[in-house]
């Protein structure tokens, strides 16, 4: 997979992701100077191209003077899961960009892994990797193959499931505490019918004015970051 920026990069360097090439751009800054030097320090293979060489390899000019070749992503263990986690489940989220903020929401808010299901879902890309501003490559991200058998495991495991659903009890109302696993559905159909009723418990977000709902990487930062709040008020 080829992704680019700088932000990126830094990322990758706190990772366990295997990067194959850096390229960097022949005409730079100190700040782009001191990433080739930290590139030397690793050991990591690099070249210094011609800005138009970065643009073709990313398909992208504000490259910002740097395209990384990292291979294959490497996705984690579905069932490596620490003691007492807070986990993210993704069921059928399409969209690059909602994935990316989602995972990036994830990072903030201490979650322990993110969890795709196999069909029909965004896996991570390099459009994942850009809205995610690189923060794919710090959270475990797995992916499932049956996400309601994949629940029930959890719920084997002790870990309570909520999924968000606008017919759900409001959000004020739920015991949001560890061991939990939040379960968030497609853009436009939700969390399906099958994946719904493995759930433990359907919560919702209180709204003020009447819409239709909100866009799911919006929901699902609400939501994750109600359970944070509650962990800290409890610290």
């Amino acid at each position: 997979m080829i992704v680019y920026g700088r932000n990126v990069l830094k990322e990758l360097f706190q990772s366990k992701q295997p990067i194959k090439m850096v390229y960097f751009s022949e005409s730079g800054d100190r700040e782009l100077e001191n990433l080739i030097e930290e590139v030397k320090k690793r050991k990591i293979p690099y070249s210094v191209a011609p800005k138009n060489v970065l643009k073709r390899l990313c398909g992208e000019e504000k490259n910002q003077g740097i395209v990384i070749d990292i291979g294959e992503f490497e996705y984690a263990d579905e069932n490596d899961l620490p003691e007492n986690p807070f986990l993210v489940l993704l069921d059928q989220i399409q969209d690059p960009q909602n994935l990316g903020a989602i995972v990036r929401t994830c990072v903030a808010a201490g979650v322990d892994m993110v969890v795709l299901t196999k069909d029909n879902s965004a896996h991570v890309t390099p459009g994942a990797v850009k809205a995610s501003a690189g923060t794919v490559f710090r959270v475990p991200i797995a992916i499932t193959v049956n996400l309601s058998r994949y629940i029930e495991k959890l719920k084997e495991r002790g870990i309570w499931v909520f999924g968000a659903d606008m017919r759900g009890k409001p959000i004020w109302q739920a015991d949001l505490k560890r061991p939990l696993a939040l379960v968030f559905g497609n853009e436009g159909s939700g969390i399906r019918q099958l994946v719904k009723q493995s759930c433990d418990e359907l919560v919702s977000i209180p709204m003020k004015t009447s819409i239709d709902s909100l866009n799911v990487s919006v929901s699902a930062g609400i939501i994750i970051y109600e359970v944070l709040r509650r962990e800290m008020m409890n610290a």
